[in-house]
């Protein structure tokens, strides 16, 4: 089966004072309607990854890759103008803290109608309906009276789950989640991901997760990728995460703080181990 994303050797930089550098350093992974994990501290290149695949990198910054391809699409030599109808409509990306990526003058109901509109010809009363169809599907009750608020009248959780709706309702392919729930408390955020996960595998969806939290991940994923300073260092089912070998890796994992803490001292990552210093 061809996957739905192939990226081989992808690289991102941004030009400084010393010359051009590398926050993406030959990244290459394959993703097929599966949930794939991304995990790493911040900084260490997991939303570049996510927002070169969608092109949304814009000058001075610069991506290259030897093979970008989305279900046998080339996405590095489709112009801006071709990209459009894939963002969105394909290819659909919840940024971090997604609430206050919403439109404050505009309605919850038009800015999911309007990520129809963009890519779609749909009559009002259908687009209504698919509207609060949506809605209902992110668990929101009373959708009628939700889709009339404004952002600033809707709590946080509510507000995650109107972008994950907005980004769903086109029916995409793939979808690309940054830190979705990073501003949520624990039982909201549990809610928010058993939603995501729930509308992956019941429509067939490739998902790829970044996120610094590696249980949360290993919970969700299929498979995981472990970025450091830009490249991947390891890669294992997310079943395995507990038996991965890399000294990042299990720095990260003994850098977990437990609800039964005994240690007196939190360990910290020595990036010694494995940086050659």
């Amino acid at each position: 089966m061809t996957p739905l994303l192939e990226i081989d050797n992808l690289r991102v930089s941004f030009p400084t004072t010393q010359g051009r550098i590398e926050v993406v350093k030959g990244v290459s992974f394959t993703l097929g309607r599966e949930r794939l994990g991304i995990v790493g501290e911040s900084g260490s290149g997991k939303s570049m990854t996510g927002r070169a695949i969608l092109r949304l990198i814009r000058s001075p910054g610069e991506v290259t890759a030897e093979r970008m391809m989305f279900d046998g699409t080339d996405l590095l030599s489709r112009s801006e103008r071709a990209m459009r109808p894939l963002r969105g409509a394909r290819m659909s990306m919840i940024m971090q803290d997604p609430k206050f990526s919403l439109n404050p003058v505009m309605t919850v109901g038009a800015q999911i109608a309007e990520a129809v509109r963009a890519h779609e010809t749909v009559p009002r009363r259908a687009l209504a309906n698919r509207v609060r169809e949506m809605l209902e599907a992110v668990r929101i009750n009373d959708p009628d009276r939700v889709a009339r608020m404004y952002p600033h009248e809707v709590s946080g959780g509510m507000g995650q789950r109107v972008m994950i709706a907005m980004m769903l309702i086109p029916r995409p392919d793939l979808l690309i989640a940054d830190e979705p729930t990073s501003a949520l408390d624990v039982s909201v955020q549990a809610q928010v991901l058993d939603l995501i996960d729930e509308l992956i595998v019941n429509n067939g969806m490739g998902l790829l997760l970044i996120s610094h939290d590696l249980n949360l991940v290993a919970r969700y994923c299929d498979r995981i990728l472990v970025m450091n300073s830009g490249e991947v260092v390891e890669s294992c089912a997310a079943a395995d995460l507990h038996a991965a070998t890399h000294p990042y890796t299990r720095g990260l994992l003994a850098a977990i703080p437990k609800i039964n803490e005994t240690r007196d001292v939190l360990p910290v990552l020595d990036r010694s181990a494995w940086s050659g210093t």
